[in-house]
């Protein structure tokens, strides 16, 4: 019995491990902008409401506001409403085009989860 419960807390530790290994830690915009290449080729994780967005087609653009900054997140999955509560997780870029418009620095969507208010 003792090394039932044993192998049962010894499962459950690894099995959070391996799901806390394969999520990016949720970062701070303001952190992103102020030092964006420490970020370059890492998985991000950002938290926040969207306050702009721009697409077509399932394409496109919107920003995020996270409280310590803001920053514009690509996407080809559809664009979330303004409003929305958006978790996202991707890959920072610098000097970022879209539709003629210049971003500076954007996030490339690699997945998010969203909710409106």
């Amino acid at each position: 019995m003792l090394a039932l419960k044993k192998t049962a807390v010894l499962l459950a530790l690894l099995g959070g491990t391996l799901l806390l290994t394969a999520c990016p830690s949720q970062t701070s915009i303001a952190k992103i902008n102020a030092d964006p290449g420490r970020y370059r080729g890492k998985e991000v994780g950002i938290a926040g409401t969207v306050t702009n967005s721009y697409g077509a087609l399932g394409q496109g653009a919107y920003e995020i506001d996270d409280g310590t900054g803001r920053i514009w997140v690509a996407t080809r999955r559809g664009i979330p409403s303004r409003g929305a509560r958006v978790g996202a997780k991707g890959y920072v870029h610098n000097g970022f085009s879209f539709a003629g418009r210049s971003f500076g620095t954007v996030m490339e969507e690699t997945d998010r989860r969203s909710r409106t208010k």
